[in-house]
């Protein structure tokens, strides 16, 4: 290819692809409409499917510096009553762990490898996408920065920034703001004395008032750092655009969980010592038809924004990196991979999109409310076991994270 890959986002999607691209020999420039990249954000997690692609990129080490191998999975009611509960990662019997990172680091680490590997200038920020169109040798892709349009010449484009995606807005400029779910999500990191063995997360509650928490630093002087995200339900709010960097006080949501002192862990405790909290409204976006079109296509939450239910937005855009770049090399033409890919890819989130409506493995909780919302002696005689195993497999069937499919 004469001219370079154009990336739009220097998101952890983005970065992710510019090295799985660089990896297949392939030229690389990323565009960021921000100024400058800042450790944002709080914690997320990347399940076994998608770390397999951060290991074959050689990012095991790094990985390890900055996060945590999550041993378990647990859900209870608001009471603390455990209702169900499975190992994960390499407890679970995946040959990958799974990791509770936090969002900001995590990014900072991807781009720190993409500078050493592509160069020091393969990152160009404060460089917003205004349009593009195809042309004779690839893609034409119009910048604003500095106040000025700047063209660039590339191979292709790929989207890969964010829910509130320019090129996406670009392409379906009738969409509209992305769909509020009727539920606000308060998100906060906390240094804490570890809980149950440090290294699990958990979930408490039902869908209109929920609490999850798991760490994502290691211990140090007794106590480690742990992300934490308070939600309600708020159906009447007419949601603004999604920033992650909208700090509020906690007082608008922690009265809900005065009462939620477990034996392990006190949750008013863990709200009080939490020096910022970041608002942001549950949401998503319809599928699309399609993401390619003509010269560029969309990747990540871009492509397919989802609610950050099952723990599956950063890991299936990790997936949408890893097969973009397995149909480049394969396929004859960019307009046969993108093509390919997109038939891949495209079917299988938009499933997820739609399952994480409903909950996804989420409704253990649920159920646990609506049969028993008093609480209970034996989960079994609530939702027996079979039907708990059943809600848990169906999600890894539909997210492609069964041990079988990533073990091969």
């Amino acid at each position: 290819m004469s001219n370079p890959i154009i990336i739009v986002g220097a998101g952890p999607v983005g970065l992710t692809l510019a090295l799985l691209l660089h990896e297949a020999g392939k030229e690389v420039q990323i565009y960021e409409s921000v100024t400058a990249l800042r450790p944002l954000g709080v914690g997320i997690n990347l399940l076994p499917h998608s770390v397999r692609v951060l290991h074959q990129l050689k990012l095991e080490s790094k990985l390890d510096e900055i996060a945590i191998r999550t041993s378990n999975l647990q859900y209870y009611n608001k009471l603390g009553q455990l209702i169900w509960s499975e190992p994960r990662g390499l407890d679970a019997g995946y040959q990958f762990p799974q990791y509770s990172i936090h969002r900001g680091y995590f990014q900072q680490m991807l781009l720190q490898e993409v500078q050493q590997r592509l160069g020091s200038e393969s990152v160009k920020t404060a460089h917003k996408l205004v349009r593009w169109e195809d042309s004779a040798d690839g893609v034409d892709a119009v910048f604003l920065s500095d106040g000025k349009e700047e063209v660039v010449k590339g191979s292709c484009l790929i989207a890969a920034d964010g829910i509130n995606s320019s090129a996406r807005t670009l392409l379906y400029p009738d969409e509209g703001d992305a769909i509020y779910g009727g539920r606000i999500l308060w998100r906060g990191t906390s240094h804490a004395e570890p809980f149950l063995d440090g290294r699990t997360m958990f979930m408490a509650g039902h869908q209109d008032c929920k609490f999850v928490a798991y760490p994502i630093g290691r211990p140090t002087e007794g106590e480690q750092l742990i992300n934490w995200i308070a939600e309600l339900s708020v159906p009447d709010l007419e949601p603004d655009v999604q920033d992650w960097n909208r700090a509020v006080s906690p007082d608008k949501f922690s009265s809900h969980f005065e009462s939620w002192k477990f034996d392990w862990l006190s949750i008013p405790d863990l709200i009080d010592n939490c020096n910022q909290v970041f608002e942001f409204p549950l949401s998503d976006r319809d599928p699309l038809p399609r993401w390619t079109h003509g010269n560029m296509t969309l990747i990540g939450d871009a492509a397919h924004p989802m609610y950050p239910i099952g723990s599956n937005g950063a890991s299936q855009g990790i997936l949408d990196a890893e097969a973009l770049v397995n149909e480049l090399n394969n396929q004859p033409s960019i307009t046969d991979a993108f093509k390919q890919y997109e038939s891949i890819r495209r079917p299988a989130t938009a499933k997820i999109v739609l399952l994480n409506r409903q909950n996804g493995p989420e409704q253990v909780m649920q159920l646990a409310e609506e049969r028993a919302p008093n609480g209970f002696e034996d989960i079994e005689t609530v939702i027996p076991r079979a039907e708990l195993e059943e809600i848990a497999a169906r999600y890894k069937q539909t997210a492609g994270f069964t041990v079988e499919a990533v073990n091969k």
